[in-house]
């Protein structure tokens, strides 16, 4: 919490005199407001090593407009090339029209997009994407070709520099070329496999369409039945269910587990955090499944082990905010939930053999809910006794959802699972107890691998994790959102964050894949000189360098714990500076056999690997 400065004997400081006069008020430029404010446009900066850091969502802007294009039946292929930090999109559509080319990159509420005889179903409506990628990168281009005519205008950092036109021999189209600002995004890198992952949504989104990254080709035939089939892999029950018309397509089916995961995508936009449109479907699937076999199942008995994705075109589509994580439309409900039920049910009618497994696998998981059911009983009795005797959740006072004054959503929200009760301890009095929360682990969680769900109201500490987040019920209620892994950097420490993830990955995978689960960097040194701040380093290259800049004198500090760290250091590393370590997944597809390996009974293979790739610090 922010204190009030006070001088040495108590008393509060006197603010300095500042005068409010016209001369004090400033009025920014769009592109000024899009440099000092960011995150109101592309959500988060980062560093490139998560797949929603600024970098991404910048490349996602401009290849948006490229698909649209496709949509629009103009332009069946798209080049990307990304060269270091230079990135290149160029797609063979209309081109944009060479007299409006520097207004539609630099002026804000200005495109096609608000024609709908020109662009009928888009993400990009509000005028904002391509500009907010001129206004954020160190050089921007965008070249426009027409007939045998190019029209290319140059940027730096915003700024107009030059326009130049004439004649050439290339397809029509458009190429956007950009960099984005390393004053902004310090020390970032494109990843490949976050590129290549969000090319292939692309391409099953977009059927018949090809994408090509530095040559590499994406591309599907099949839609999002491509998708679940990649996803599923050989743990799919029975032939994909799909559907496709002119707005909806759909897809879904069943793995030998319970862990549901669904994707849902707007307009070609991978809404991570669903909407309306994805309770739709998830509701239709129900009512069909219910109408086919004459039975009243429950939500979670479907839904458990179920695989499915679903992607809708809109006209007029409200998001939460510019990086379009949610849907908020309600009027798309009916007409997906009754598309979704008639096709389901005319499916299962048709093919018999693949409805039988769905029921087979629907009924199984009935009756584990039956099980569930009575071990929920037992774990509700024994958490009323042990939440009076272990206070385990230092809460904050806002939650994920929450709104803000006027109606406006709260900031991000935080709980940190921390090792230990000095490290919660310290946390507990940095912390700013309007978004962040604490829970203090007792030790080592419980290595859940292989255990069904009723293992979780068998034992307190996964009963009260759950409890703590609110996802007993549904993924979607989650209170927080980041879920943060606070632990030691040594054996110990990651031996629980395998636990966890484990638990997590095993009991609430859409946690995961939704991307709200992190790991907190803490410093491992503390390098310092009298009187002035310390420097909290992460690794030995960087405590190297602070005490080559500190000069001599300087004292350094190892941390060997997170409870050895004071609550004033911890403050400075929980707040703006704050580094986090997304915990992500390529496919959901090997979790099972990924968890066999590192958390299963296979002692032998696994000591191998761990011999094979064990490295010794020589600063122990």
């Amino acid at each position: 919490m922010a204190m009030e400065d006070q001088q040495h004997d108590g008393t509060p400081i006197a603010a300095p005199r500042v005068d409010y006069d016209e001369s004090t008020v400033k009025t920014l430029s769009s592109f000024e407001h899009i440099r000092h404010r960011p995150g109101m446009y592309i959500g988060r900066l980062g560093d490139g090593s998560h797949p929603n850091d600024g970098i991404y969502v910048m490349l996602k802007e401009v290849v948006d407009n490229s698909i649209d294009e496709f949509i629009m039946g103009k332009g069946r292929r798209i080049d990307i090339r990304i060269e270091g930090n230079r990135v290149s999109v160029r797609d063979y559509g209309r081109g944009i029209p060479p007299g409006k080319l520097v207004d539609c990159v630099s002026k804000m509420n200005t495109g096609g997009k608000y024609n709908d005889d020109v662009f009928q179903f888009s993400v990009g409506l509000n005028g904002v994407g391509t500009k907010a990628v001129n206004a954020l990168s160190e050089e921007f281009i965008a070249r426009t070709v027409r007939e045998g005519k190019f029209t290319e205008a140059r940027f730096l950092r915003g700024e107009l520099q030059e326009v130049t036109s004439g004649e050439t021999d290339e397809k029509d189209g458009t190429r956007i070329t950009f960099v984005p600002d390393p004053q902004l995004f310090p020390n970032y890198q494109f990843r490949q496999n976050l590129i290549e992952k969000r090319m292939w949504m692309y391409a099953y989104l977009n059927s018949g369409l090809a994408l090509y990254v530095n040559d590499s080709r994406f591309y599907s035939q099949n839609g999002l039945k491509d998708l679940l089939i990649d996803e599923s892999g050989e743990d799919r029950m029975y032939e994909v269910i799909a559907c496709k018309s002119r707005t909806l397509e759909f897809a879904l089916t069943h793995v030998n587990d319970y862990r549901e995961s669904c994707f849902s995508f707007v307009n070609g936009q991978f809404t991570n955090d669903g909407g309306t449109h994805l309770s739709a479907f998830k509701e239709g699937v129900l009512k069909a499944i219910n109408e086919y076999s004459g039975k009243t199942y429950k939500a979670e008995d479907v839904r458990d082990g179920m695989v499915g994705a679903i992607a809708i075109k809109l006209k007029d589509p409200v998001f939460e905010s510019q990086t379009k994580n949610k849907l908020g439309n309600t009027d798309v409900r009916g007409p997906i939930v009754a598309a979704v039920k008639d096709a389901v049910v005319d499916f299962l009618h048709k093919n018999k053999p693949v409805a039988d497994i769905l029921l087979e696998k629907v009924a199984g998981n009935e009756q584990l809910h039956r099980q569930i059911t009575e071990a929920k009983k037992k774990g509700r009795e024994a958490s009323k006794k042990m939440s009076l005797r272990i206070p385990k959740l230092k809460d904050c006072k806002l939650h994920r959802g929450d709104k803000g004054r006027k109606g406006q959503p709260v900031p991000e929200t935080m709980i940190f699972l921390t090792e230990g009760d000095s490290a919660a301890g310290s946390l507990e009095k940095k912390r700013d107890v309007n978004t962040q929360a604490t829970f203090a682990l007792r030790g080592k969680p419980y290595n859940c691998f292989g255990e069904s769900r009723d293992r979780i109201y068998q034992n307190d500490e996964l009963l009260f994790i759950m409890q703590a987040l609110d996802i007993e019920n549904d993924v979607e209620n989650l209170r927080y959102d980041k879920v943060i892994i606070a632990s030691d950097a040594d054996v110990d420490g990651m031996h629980i964050r395998n636990l966890l993830i484990t638990y997590f990955l095993t009991y609430f995978e859409q946690l995961v894949t939704s991307g709200h689960l992190y790991i907190l960097e803490t410093p491992l040194f503390r390098v310092r000189r009298r009187k002035e701040k310390p420097i909290y380093c992460y690794s030995e290259q960087e405590r190297d360098e602070a005490v080559a800049r500190l000069g001599k004198g300087a004292e350094i500090t190892r941390f060997k714990g997170l409870g050895e760290i004071s609550p004033d250091d911890f403050g400075e590393f929980i707040g703006e500076e704050m580094r986090l370590l997304p915990v992500t997944l390529d496919h959901t597809k090997n979790i099972d056999r990924l968890l066999e390996f590192y958390m299963g009974n296979n002692t032998p293979s696994r000591r191998e690997y761990i011999m094979a790739n064990l490295e010794v610090s020589k600063y122990e």
